[in-house]
C-alpha cells in the first residue's frame, strides 16, 4: 500500500449509472481557444459527450456549474473520442466520435457572452461516414506522409480497416487470420499499423502494403485474382508476448527513433520500430490502463500505469519512481495543462468518477513526545497485580454463575406468534407424509429509541422447522421508529424438532455522541411456537416400551384445561388420558392419575418423550401461576433412563464413523479415477495408436462407484443429521429429568446444558461426542472432584474423535453417581470440594484408583440403566406404581 495519495484538484461524478471505457477519455483545446488551455472531452456508452474546463476556488473543490462546457446527448454509444485536423482546409482543431455504426467528426466553438451567464459552447457536425460494420476503435495520422491535415483508420469487430481521408472513404482491407480485436496504434516514422491480434503476438503492417492489397469489398476467390492482380496483405513483422493487449502506445523521445509500448495483463511491454523489445517489466498486479510521455531525462521513457488495486505508478523506463492512491480504478488516464497548471493527471473510473490530482504529499506536523524515562518498582507492581487480582475475584463471586451486562434500551424487539394457522399453508417443499403442513404467523416488531445503522434481523428455528425468510435489514435514520415484518414457519421434514423455541436476533450499530465512530451492539428476543405446529390429536396407546412419571405437589389437574386443542369433547371421563401424534409418525400417551398427584408420559421412542413432558411441566407451571400458587414444585423419582440414553449415542456415532469411512472410500475412488483419466489422455496422445487394455471399462466402473459412494455419503449425513436432531431431544429430556431428580437450581442445570449441548451443528471435524466428553471430564475433575488429585489433573487440549464411546458414557454415569451424593455444579474452583454429603437413595463410594473406578462403574451402571421402571414388563419393585392410572 502507497505512503501517498494522488493530491486531489478538481473531480466529479459523471451522470447516473453510466459506463465508460479507455477510448472515452481524451484531452485537447478542442475549442481552439487562443489561451491553449486544454479541455476534458468525457464520452459515455449512454451516448452523452461533455466538455469540461476545470476552475476550482481551490484544490480540492468538486465541480461547479460553470466547469461544465457543453452536454450533449448523441443518441449512440460513444466509443472513442480524438481531436486533431479532420476537417480539409483548415488547421483548427476538430472532434472525431466513434459509434458502433457512425464516424462523425464536430466543430466546437464558443460564444462570447454579455451577461453574468458566461460564454456559450456549441457543437456542429461537420460531416459523417455511416458504417457499415460494427466499429471497435480508431486512431489518427498522417499516413503515407500526407503533410497537414490528418487520416482516420478505424477498426471493425470483424477484422476488416477501413481508412478515411476527411470526407470521403479511402479503402477497405481485412486482417489475415483475424478472430478478435485488439488495441489499434499508428506508427508516423515507420508509417505502419500495430495491433495485437487473438494468437496474442503484436502485429504491425505497413501503409502502403494497406493501400495496395486486395480490396476489401472484392474478397471472392476470382480467377484473376489467382493470377496475382491483387496484392496479399503481409505483416512487416510480429513478435509473441504471450497474453493479450489492453493498450498500445507510440512515444518518439526523438526524431531517430521511436517505441511502441504494449501492456499486457501481467507484464509491460516495450519495442523497438522492427519488434525488438528494449525491455519489459513484470507487474504484480493486474493492470486497468497506461499513458508512456517522454522524460525528463534523456533516452528515457515515463510510463503511468493504474491497476485494479487503485494504484498509480510512475516509472522510468523498468524502475518505479512513485506511486500514489486512487480513490477509485482508473480505466482511462491521461496528462494535460489545465487552468495554467502543467502536468494534471486526468483518470476516469468505469462508473464515471472524473479526478483531477497531482503528485504530492502533506507534510507531517506530528511529534513524538519524549518519553520519562524511570525505573520500575517491581514489588510495587506485584503488589499492584494481586490487589487487582482480588477486585476481579470479588467481582466474580458477587455477581454469581452468570456474568450480568447492562441493559439497552436503544432497540426494543418484541415477537409475537400467531394462536391460528395461516388460513392459506406458506408451506413448500415438504417432505412430511401428511397432506396439508399447518404454518403460523410470526410478527417482529422493532422500536428504536436513537438512531442505529446497519440494523439486521436474523431468525432462527430448531430444523426441521423451517422459516419462510429469516434475514431482514432496516435502516433507522430517525429516532422513534417502528419497523414489523411478518414471516411463516412450518415442518419441513418428518421428524420431531428438538425444541419448539426460536430466537430472534437484531445486530445493529449505534454511533456515539460525538459520532466518530459506531458501536456494535446485538439484542436477542426469544420465542415459543405453538405444540399443535408440529403435533395432532391423536389415539392413546395403552402399552409403549419407554415410560416416565412426574411427581408433583399440587393436585392433578384436567388434561383438557392443560391441552384443550387436543382433548376429545364428547368423552369426558377419558380427560385424564390424551394421545399425541406428530407429523413425523410419532405417537406420544399423556396419563394424569385420578389419586395421586402424578402424570406419566409413555411413546415408543425414548426421544419423543421430550417434548410432551417439557410442554407438560411448562403448562403446569402457567396453570397454578394464574391461580396464584407460588410454591408448585415437579420432581423425579425414578431410575434415570441412561441405557436408552447410551443406545441413542451409539447410533449417531455409528453414523459419525460410517460416514468417516464413506468418504475416505470416495477419497481412494476419486484418486483412482484420476490416475485412469491420465493414463487414457495419455494413450490418446501417443502417435502410435495402442490398445486401451480395458481402460475405458475400468474408467467407467469407478466412475459408477464414484457417484454411487457420493450418493452414499449424502444419505449419511441426512441420516446423521436426523440422529443428531433425537440425541439433541433425548440430552434436553435427560437434563430435565436430572433437574428433577436432584432438584437442581437454574444455574446448575444452564450448566449441564452448556455441558451435553454445546454444538448447533454437528461435523465430522467436530462432534458431540469428544466435545462433550471434554466437557463433563471438566466438570468431573473441578466442581464434581472428589479428590485434590483429581483437580489436579490436566485435560487434552485436542479434540479427536474417539474410537468408542465406552468413555463418555462412563463419565455421564459418573456424572450422575456423584450428583447424587450430593455433588453441586459451579464454574468457580473454590466450590470443588470434596463431596461428602449422600442423598437419599445413596450410591457407592467413589474410588481413588483406576481399578476401583471400574469396578463402581459396572455396579453404576446396575444402579442406573438396570433399574426398568420406564418398561411396563420389569417394575422396580421400590418405587411405588403410578395408582389410579386408567389402562
Amino acid at each position: 500500500m502507497s505512503l501517498f495519495k494522488a493530491r486531489d484538484w478538481w473531480s466529479t461524478i459523471l451522470g447516473d449509472k453510466e459506463e465508460f471505457d479507455q477510448g472515452c477519455l481524451c484531452l485537447a483545446n478542442v475549442d481552439n481557444s487562443g489561451n491553449g488551455q486544454d479541455k476534458i472531452i468525457v464520452g459515455s456508452f449512454m451516448g452523452y459527450l461533455r466538455i469540461f474546463s476545470p476552475h476550482p476556488a481551490k484544490t480540492g473543490d468538486g465541480a461547479q456549474a460553470e466547469d461544465l462546457l457543453l452536454e450533449v446527448d448523441l443518441r449512440d454509444p460513444v466509443l472513442q473520442v480524438e481531436v486533431g485536423k479532420f476537417v480539409s482546409g483548415t488547421e483548427m482543431l476538430h472532434l472525431a466520435v466513434l459509434h458502433s455504426r457512425k464516424l462523425c467528426v464536430y466543430s466546437v466553438s464558443g460564444t462570447l457572452g454579455n451577461v453574468e451567464h458566461g460564454n456559450q459552447y456549441q457543437m456542429k457536425l461537420m460531416y459523417e461516414h455511416n458504417l457499415q460494420r460494427t466499429a471497435c476503435n480508431m486512431t489518427y495520422g498522417s499516413f503515407g506522409g500526407i503533410k497537414g491535415n490528418l487520416l482516420l483508420i478505424m477498426s471493425s469487430m470483424d477484422g476488416m480497416l477501413m481508412v478515411f481521408e476527411q470526407e470521403s472513404y479511402a479503402f477497405g482491407r481485412f486482417l489475415p487470420g483475424f478472430l478478435l480485436p485488439g488495441p489499434l496504434a499508428y506508427s508516423s516514422r515507420t508509417d505502419s499499423f500495430i495491433t495485437v491480434s487473438s494468437c496474442r503476438q503484436v502485429e504491425s503492417y505497413k501503409y502502403q502494403v494497406l493501400a495496395f492489397a486486395t480490396d476489401a469489398d472484392k474478397r471472392q476467390e476470382t480467377e484473376q485474382q489467382k493470377l496475382g492482380s491483387g496484392k496479399r496483405l503481409v505483416v512487416d513483422w510480429t513478435l509473441n508476448i504471450g497474453e493479450q493487449a489492453l493498450d498500445i502506445c507510440i512515444v518518439s523521445f526523438n526524431q531517430s527513433a521511436s517505441s511502441v509500448f504494449v501492456l499486457g495483463e501481467r507484464n509491460f511491454f516495450c519495442l523497438k520500430d522492427n519488434g525488438q523489445i528494449r525491455f519489459m517489466k513484470k507487474l504484480d498486479w493486474s493492470p486497468s490502463c497506461f499513458l508512456p510521455y517522454c522524460s525528463v531525462s534523456e533516452g528515457t521513457i515515463n510510463t503511468l500505469i493504474a491497476n485494479h488495486n487503485n494504484m498509480l505508478h510512475i516509472y522510468q523506463d523498468v524502475t518505479l519512481k512513485w506511486a500514489t492512491q486512487l480513490p477509485h480504478i482508473p480505466v482511462a488516464v491521461r496528462v494535460g495543462c489545465l487552468h495554467d497548471l502543467k502536468g494534471v493527471i486526468v483518470t476516469l473510473s468505469d462508473d464515471g468518477h472524473l479526478q483531477c490530482s497531482y503528485l504530492g504529499t502533506d507534510p507531517s506536523l506530528f511529534q513524538a513526545p519524549n518519553v520519562e524515562s524511570r525505573e520500575l518498582n517491581y514489588d510495587e507492581l506485584d503488589v499492584e497485580l494481586k490487589e487487582l487480582q482480588k477486585i476481579i475475584k470479588d467481582i466474580n463471586k458477587s455477581q454469581g454463575v452468570w456474568p450480568m451486562t447492562e441493559r439497552e434500551d436503544d432497540l426494543n424487539v418484541s415477537v409475537v406468534v400467531s394462536p391460528n394457522f395461516d388460513s392459506v399453508s406458506q408451506a413448500t417443499d415438504v417432505e412430511v407424509g401428511t397432506d396439508l403442513v399447518p404454518s403460523v404467523t410470526v410478527k417482529v416488531t422493532l422500536q428504536n429509541r436513537v438512531i442505529l445503522q446497519k440494523a439486521k434481523l436474523s431468525v432462527y428455528v430448531q430444523p426441521p422447522l423451517e422459516l419462510t425468510c429469516d434475514q431482514f435489514t432496516f435502516e433507522f435514520m430517525t429516532p422513534d421508529l417502528t419497523r414489523t415484518v411478518s414471516f411463516s414457519v412450518y415442518l419441513k421434514r418428518s421428524y420431531t424438532p428438538s425444541e419448539l423455541e426460536g430466537n430472534a436476533v437484531v445486530s445493529y450499530s449505534r454511533p456515539t455522541d460525538e459520532k466518530t465512530y459506531c458501536i456494535p451492539r446485538v439484542i436477542q428476543c426469544k420465542f415459543r411456537l405453538p405444540l399443535k405446529l408440529i403435533c395432532l390429536p391423536g389415539q392413546p396407546s395403552k402399552t409403549a416400551s419407554h415410560k416416565i412419571t412426574i411427581d408433583t405437589n399440587k393436585s392433578p389437574v384436567s388434561l383438557l384445561s392443560l391441552f384443550p386443542g387436543f382433548a376429545s369433547q364428547s368423552d369426558d371421563d377419558q380427560v385424564n388420558v390424551m394421545g399425541f401424534h406428530f407429523l413425523g409418525g410419532a405417537r406420544v400417551t399423556l396419563l394424569a392419575s385420578k389419586t395421586s398427584q402424578r402424570y406419566r408420559i409413555q411413546s415408543e421412542q425414548f426421544e419423543d418423550l421430550w417434548l410432551i413432558t417439557n410442554e407438560l411441566i411448562l403448562r403446569l407451571q402457567e396453570y397454578f401461576e394464574k391461580q396464584g400458587v407460588k410454591d408448585f414444585a415437579c420432581s423425579f423419582s425414578g431410575s434415570m433412563p441412561l441405557q436408552e440414553y447410551f443406545e441413542l449415542i451409539d447410533h449417531h456415532f455409528e453414523l459419525r464413523i460410517n460416514g468417516e469411512k464413506l468418504e475416505e472410500l470416495l477419497s481412494e475412488r476419486a484418486v483412482q479415477f484420476r490416475a485412469i483419466q491420465r493414463r487414457l489422455l495419455a494413450r490418446f496422445k501417443d502417435k502410435t495408436p495402442a490398445p486401451l487394455q480395458h481402460l475405458d471399462t475400468l474408467l467407467d466402473g469407478t466412475y459408477k462407484q464414484v457417484i454411487a459412494l457420493a450418493d452414499a455419503v449424502e444419505e449419511n449425513q441426512g441420516n446423521l443429521f436426523q440422529s443428531f436432531t433425537r440425541l439433541k431431544s433425548a440430552t434436553h429430556l435427560v437434563i430435565l429429568l436430572i433437574g428433577l431428580w436432584q432438584k437442581l437450581s437454574a444455574d446448575q442445570v444452564a450448566i449441564l446444558e452448556a455441558a451435553f449441548l454445546p454444538l448447533q451443528e454437528d461435523t465430522q471435524e467436530l462432534g458431540w461426542e469428544e466435545t462433550v466428553d471434554a466437557a463433563i471430564s471438566h466438570l468431573l475433575k473441578t466442581c464434581l472432584s472428589k479428590s485434590s488429585k483429581e483437580q489436579a489433573l490436566n485435560l487434552n487440549s485436542q479434540l479427536n474423535i474417539p474410537k468408542d464411546t465406552s468413555q463418555l458414557k462412563k463419565h455421564i454415569t459418573l456424572l450422575c453417581d456423584r450428583l447424587a451424593k450430593g455433588g453441586r455444579l459451579c464454574l468457580s474452583t473454590d466450590a470443588a470440594a470434596p463431596q461428602t454429603m449422600v442423598m437419599p437413595g445413596g450410591c457407592t463410594t467413589i474410588p481413588e484408583s483406576d481399578l476401583e473406578e471400574r469396578s463402581v462403574e459396572q455396579d453404576s451402571t446396575e444402579l442406573f440403566t438396570n433399574r426398568r421402571h420406564l418398561t411396563a414388563e420389569t417394575p422396580r419393585p421400590e418405587v411405588s406404581p403410578l395408582q389410579g392410572v386408567s389402562e
